[in-house]
C-alpha cells in the first residue's frame, strides 16, 4: 500500500491541495488501488447489472469485510466519489496521511462528528462528486454475521439530493483479505454491481427506511446465493 504513495507523493500532495483538483487525484488513486490488489495476488473481477453513467452522481454502497474493500471500490467506480469511513483509519502510516486529506472522516463515538460528516458530504454532492459509504458502519467482531444491519445515513443522504443508490456485493474480500493476521490469501475476488436504484420523487420521512431495507436485501440475497 505504501510503495506507489511513497513513489508519488510530490504529485498526491499537490493533488490534494484542492477539492478542484480531486478528480486528478481520484484517478491517481484508482491507479493506486490496481497497483495494490495485483501486487497482492489478487485478481478483481467485477461484473456490472449495468454501466455507470458519466458524469452521474451516485451513492455507492457495500458490504464491508476488509480493508481491501477500498481498493476495489476505487476500481468499480471511474466516476470520482469521496468516502465516507472511520477516523481510525488516519493513523496508518503513509496511507492515513492522503486518506485524512481527501475522505469525510467519522468518529462513531461523537454525535456532533456524524453531524459534520452529513454537512460535508451535502457539500461535496453539490460540486457533482459521489459519495461511498459502507452502511454496515464497520465490521462486525462476530463472524457469523453475513451482513449486518444498516445505519440511515447513505440512504438519507441520497433522498435529500436526489442520486441514484448504487448497491455493490463484494464476495471474496473477507476470505481474500480479513481483518486478522495471519489468515487470508491470493485469488480471485469478485464484485457485483447492481442496478442503480433511483430515488427521484421519494422524500426521507416516507421513504428512507423502505429503500435502506431494499438495499440491504439486495445485497444480502447476493451473498447467501454465493455462499
Amino acid at each position: 500500500m505504501g510503495i506507489p504513495i511513497l513513489i508519488f507523493f510530490p504529485l498526491l500532495l499537490i493533488l490534494t491541495i484542492s477539492e478542484k483538483t480531486y478528480p486528478l487525484f481520484f484517478k491517481v488513486a484508482r491507479l493506486w488501488a490496481v497497483f495494490v490488489l495485483y501486487g497482492m495476488g489478487f485478481w478483481p473481477s467485477i461484473k456490472r447489472a449495468e454501466p455507470m453513467k458519466k458524469d452521474q452522481s451516485y451513492m455507492l454502497v457495500a458490504n464491508h469485510t476488509s480493508m481491501s474493500d477500498i481498493m476495489m471500490m476505487l476500481l468499480i467506480s471511474k466516476n470520482p466519489f469521496v468516502f465516507v469511513g472511520k477516523k481510525e483509519l488516519a493513523k496508518i502510516p503513509v496511507f492515513g496521511f492522503f486518506y485524512k486529506r481527501t475522505c469525510i472522516l467519522v468518529d462513531r463515538n461523537n454525535p456532533k462528528s456524524r453531524t459534520e460528516v452529513f454537512n460535508r458530504a451535502r457539500k461535496r454532492m453539490q460540486d457533482g462528486v459521489s459519495i461511498c459509504i459502507f452502511p454496515e458502519g464497520g465490521v462486525t467482531d462476530d463472524l457469523n454475521i453475513v451482513l449486518d444491519t444498516f445505519k440511515d445515513g447513505a440512504f438519507r443522504l441520497a433522498i435529500e439530493h436526489q442520486i441514484p443508490v448504487l448497491p455493490v456485493t463484494l464476495f471474496d474480500n473477507k476470505k481474500r483479505f480479513p481483518f486478522y493476521f495471519f489468515k487470508g490469501g491470493p485469488g480471485i475476488m469478485r464484485a457485483q454491481v447492481h442496478t442503480a436504484l433511483e430515488t427521484t420523487g421519494m422524500n426521507v420521512n416516507g421513504d428512507k427506511v423502505r429503500l435502506r431495507e431494499k438495499v440491504r436485501t439486495i445485497i444480502l440475497h447476493s451473498l447467501e446465493k454465493e455462499s
